[in-house]
């Protein structure tokens, strides 16, 4: 059967994904702490060989006297080829006296630090304040916004790998629970075929012998087992039913014999008419346990067709409305809109027949039943209601069981089985069958998808 489309909050909570999920997780993060400390080290270095630049400036400068200290700042400046590194000179009142450097904060001396005003066309700097001889503040500065850039880059390829790093993960977790969760799909597919009755099926099993596999064996192991038990009880059924319905005939043949002896006792007439009767009802029933044992064999399509439903519900009704009338039953038949399935015609027309049969019966003189057909979507219900006393929610489904009788069913004649040959029909065909409430009453639907169109 075809895959059904997959969806993401199904893939999400796959063990694959998650797991592969987890351990992308543990490794991103590895990877981010790695970067982060490559990151922070850099920096740290980056600033450090600043800091060693500006001192090693400073120290070069303290040595010089304070008449030549403006010229050899202004040398220095003319001899910097990168100009990455400023110089500058204040007075004790904070004028500027020489120098590419003007900075009107308050800096601390001997201590490097970062400032953001841009003089000129440099900056952020990085600033060392010393204190000359003369009580004048020699400021040498680095221009560190190569150092910035770097950090911004590598904070950026930080970023971006730990995102890449991301949807690798969650990309990998999804392509990895494809495969598993199409073949839980197929397991499913199959379980509800077996648990549909169809205990022929099994568990679909790949080469891999991975989990899923072993748990499909056993669970093919366990419908074997069960197949095998369900066929050795039915088979017993079966035989009962079919060995026992000859003799009994049989009998039934004898004791017609002995009604019809003209000089038969009345007493022993009555009692073997009565007798018959009960035989009859055996016999109804027997013939009902075989026929449900034979649509339950039936392992073949040979006699589907495609019919029309409106002419079926027209001959049902047609077949009934005299039956009906004489119980005093009204019988209604509630004309739709016409569609054609796909089914066997004679079965679907027995699972309809017996429908209205049981809802008569159970319905009694005055009530009133409907046959109809209701358009859902792509499917078809043909659906059969009462005004009867119906079926409690908690009996529905056990009515579709054998020899099932509802509370309420004591005085009236039947096998219990006449719902169960419906529900196998309706099994042998994949349709759904649905017990419902009709307050008050009953109403019972066979859902059947719609024939596509002939081309």
């Amino acid at each position: 059967m075809p895959l059904e489309r997959l969806r993401l909050s199904e893939i999400r909570k796959t063990s694959t994904f998650r797991l592969t999920a987890l351990l992308g997780l543990v490794f991103a993060l590895g990877l981010v702490v790695l970067l982060g400390l490559i990151y922070g080290l850099s920096a740290h270095e980056l600033t450090a060989r600043s800091d060693r630049i500006l001192r090693l400036e400073a120290d070069r400068l303290k040595e010089v006297s304070a008449e030549a200290l403006p010229d050899r700042i202004n040398a220095e400046i003319r001899h910097n080829a990168s100009g990455l590194t400023l110089f500058g000179l204040q007075s004790h009142a904070g004028e500027h006296v020489a120098g590419n450097l003007r900075v009107s904060l308050d800096l601390p001396f001997n201590s490097p630090v970062n400032i953001s005003e841009k003089p000129g066309a440099h900056g952020p700097l990085r600033v060392l304040a010393i204190r000359a001889t003369t009580g004048e503040t020699i400021l040498i500065g680095r221009d560190i916004a190569p150092i910035v850039d770097l950090r911004h880059r590598m904070l950026v390829m930080l970023i971006v790998s730990g995102a890449a790093m991301t949807l690798l993960v969650l990309g990998t977790g999804f392509l990895l629970s494809l495969a598993p969760l199409r073949r839980v799909r197929d397991l499913q597919a199959a379980s509800r075929e077996i648990a549909a009755g169809r205990l022929d099926r099994r568990m679909p099993i790949s080469k891999r012998g991975d989990e899923l596999d072993l748990f499909a064996g056993t669970v093919n192991a366990m419908i074997e087992e069960v197949e095998r038990v369900v066929a050795q009880v039915k088979g017993v059924t079966d035989a009962i039913a079919h060995d026992l319905r000859t003799p009994l005939t049989h009998v039934r043949g004898h004791l017609q014999h002995a009604i019809v002896l003209a000089d038969a006792d009345l007493r022993l007439v009555e009692l073997a008419q009565a007798a018959t009767a009960d035989l009859d009802l055996v016999l109804e029933r027997f013939a009902a346990l075989l026929r449900i044992s034979e649509l339950e064999a039936r392992g073949r399509h040979a006699g589907f067709a495609t019919v029309s439903v409106a002419s079926m519900l027209a001959a049902a009704y047609d077949l009934y409305e005299p039956l009906a009338e004489d119980v005093g039953v009204r019988l209604h038949h509630v004309a739709t809109q016409d569609a054609t399935i796909t089914c066997d015609p004679k079965l679907l027309f027995e699972a309809i027949s017996n429908l209205l049969d049981n809802a008569i019966k159970f319905t009694g003189a005055g009530g009133e039943v409907w046959l109809s057909s209701e358009m859902t979507g792509q499917a078809l219900a043909i659906a059969v209601r009462d005004n009867g006393p119906g079926l409690a929610a908690d009996e529905r489904q056990a009515a579709l069981r054998r020899f099932y009788r509802g509370t309420d069913a004591a005085g009236i004649p039947g096998t219990g089985l006449g719902l169960s040959v419906v529900a196998a029909i309706a099994h042998l065909h994949g349709f759904d069958l649905e017990l419902g409430d009709a307050r008050p009453g009953l109403i019972v639907r066979i859902r059947c998808p719609i024939a596509a169109p002939a081309d």
